[in-house]
C-alpha cells in the first residue's frame, strides 16, 4: 500500500460512529494538522511516548508545546497520556548506530520502539485504531513508518493500524502555516543525543 492519504479518507468516510484512536505524538508542532483532521472522525487519545528525547528539559518543552496546542483546540474529547520517561535505557538500544547519519538504522529503530510501545498500550486497552503523527515530517519516510504499522497490526491483531502520510493533501502546508500563526515551540533537532551532535 502506498496511497496512504486515499486509504485514510476511505477509513474516515466509513465511520458513522467515531471509533477510538490511540495516536503517538512526538511534539506539539507535528500534532497540529493530524489532530485537526482526525478529530472529525475518531475519538482520540494521545500517547506521548518519547524517551528518545534528550535531555529531559527538551522532553518537557515538547510536551508543554503539545499541551499549549491542546488548550488552543479546547476539545474535551481529546485525551492525553504521558508515558514514563526513561532515556537512559532507551538510548542503550540506539547506541550501536550512534555514528550513522539521520534517517538510517538508528532512526528506524527509534520509530519502531516508540510505535510498538504505543501499540502495546492500544492493544491492552482495546482501542479500535493506532497510528503516529511522525509521517508529517519531511525528514521521516512515510513508507517505512507505515511498514512498521503493518507489522504491528499483525502482531497486535485486536487493533487496526491507521495508515497515513500526513504530509499529503496539503497537510504539511497547513501544518507549517498554523505553526507560524500559533508560535508553538519548534525544536531544532530530531530528539536523541546523537541527533544533537549532528
Amino acid at each position: 500500500m502506498n496511497n496512504y492519504q486515499k486509504h485514510l479518507k476511505q477509513i474516515a468516510s466509513l465511520t458513522n460512529n467515531k471509533p477510538t484512536l490511540l495516536i503517538h505524538i512526538c511534539c506539539g508542532v507535528c500534532s497540529v494538522y493530524p489532530l485537526v483532521y482526525l478529530r472529525q472522525y475518531f475519538k482520540i487519545t494521545i500517547f506521548f511516548s518519547n524517551s528518545n528525547i534528550y535531555p529531559y528539559e527538551e522532553f518537557n518543552k515538547r510536551l508543554d508545546a503539545l499541551k499549549q496546542y491542546l488548550n488552543i483546540l479546547n476539545d474535551p474529547d481529546i485525551k492525553l497520556i504521558v508515558d514514563k520517561y526513561d532515556n537512559e535505557n532507551y538510548t542503550k538500544d540506539l547506541e550501536k548506530y550512534k555514528d550513522e547519519p539521520e534517517g538510517k538504522n538508528r532512526c528506524k529503530l527509534c520509530y519502531e520502539k516508540r510505535m510498538e510501545r504505543t501499540y502495546q498500550y492500544a492493544s491492552k486497552n482495546n482501542y479500535d485504531y493506532c497510528t503516529t503523527v511522525m509521517s508529517i515530517s519531511n525528514r521521516k519516510n512515510a513508507d517505512y513508518i507505515n511498514e512498521i504499522g503493518e507489522k504491528l497490526e499483525i502482531k497486535y491483531s485486536n487493533v487496526k493500524y491507521l495508515y497515513a502520510d500526513f504530509k499529503k493533501g496539503d497537510g504539511i502546508t497547513f501544518n507549517e502555516k498554523m505553526n507560524k500563526e500559533l508560535n508553538l515551540y519548534h525544536q531544532d533537532y530530531c530528539g536523541c543525543i546523537y541527533s544533537i551532535r549532528k
